[in-house]
């Protein structure tokens, strides 16, 4: 399925920020705020994005680190990865969150998109699970959301459903952690959570080394069935 895709301007609460817009080929859907990795809205994230949009969802991506820098884009080892870093600490994650939920109303906006969820990885996973306790969205997809298990405190808000992918073999989230977030979750039938035997963090991207196409694949199929389901 073809997509169109092109940047837009939002107007935050705290400024005007840019995203990145991929649409399907009929032009509406339903709606997903697809969050980046740390490493910006690179051409992985954008990939992603186009992936969504060609089976048939309105995607949305904030450009969250815009106020260290428009559009900064990084690769995944050496200085780029020291750069990335330096960018996630830098984040006032409270402004973040304040951006996605500008994101959030403007997708709604758009003509034809109804319900909308947010899907995030790995920094972008943690700020889908602060989104989905924020209650902006309709559902939210977390792929390894390093510091979820940090903001359990959080867990009571989650009233929508969530679902969560992580790897086994994650050198970032241990799964003592992931352990942590299922037994936070165990009473909450909206909470679904996978965890991939043979994954490392990062396992969806096939740009990094860490890249697992079977648990990608995986992964995919549970959420395309969970957004279709929820939206």
């Amino acid at each position: 399925m073809e997509t169109n895709s092109k940047w837009i301007n939002i107007a935050g609460a705290n400024g005007s920020f840019g995203a990145y817009l991929s649409l399907p080929r009929g032009g509406s859907g339903p709606g997903i705020v697809l969050l980046q990795e740390i490493f910006g809205v690179n051409q992985h994230i954008r990939n992603v994005a186009d992936q969504y949009a060609a089976d048939g969802y309105v995607v949305l991506v904030p450009d969250i680190f815009w106020r260290q820098g428009e559009r900064i884009e990084l690769g995944y080892e050496g200085p780029d990865w020291q750069r990335a870093v330096e960018l996630m600490n830098a984040t006032d994650f409270a402004l973040a969150q304040a951006d996605v939920a500008a994101t959030a109303k403007v997708l709604r906006a758009m003509a034809g998109v109804g319900r909308i969820a947010s899907l995030g990885f790995c920094f972008g996973g943690k700020l889908s699970y602060h989104t989905a306790a924020n209650g902006v969205v309709d559902a939210a997809v977390c792929y390894y959301g390093g510091g979820i298990q940090h903001g359990l405190a959080r867990a009571s808000e989650i009233r929508l459903p969530v679902l969560m992918h992580f790897g086994a073999l994650d050198s970032h989230i241990p799964l003592s952690a992931v352990q942590s977030i299922a037994e936070q979750f165990d009473d909450n039938e909206q909470v679904e959570i996978h965890v991939y035997p043979d994954a490392e963090h990062g396992f969806n991207c096939n740009h990094r080394s860490s890249y697992h196409q079977r648990s990608a694949a995986l992964a995919r199929g549970h959420t395309l069935q969970f957004l279709a389901e929820q939206l």
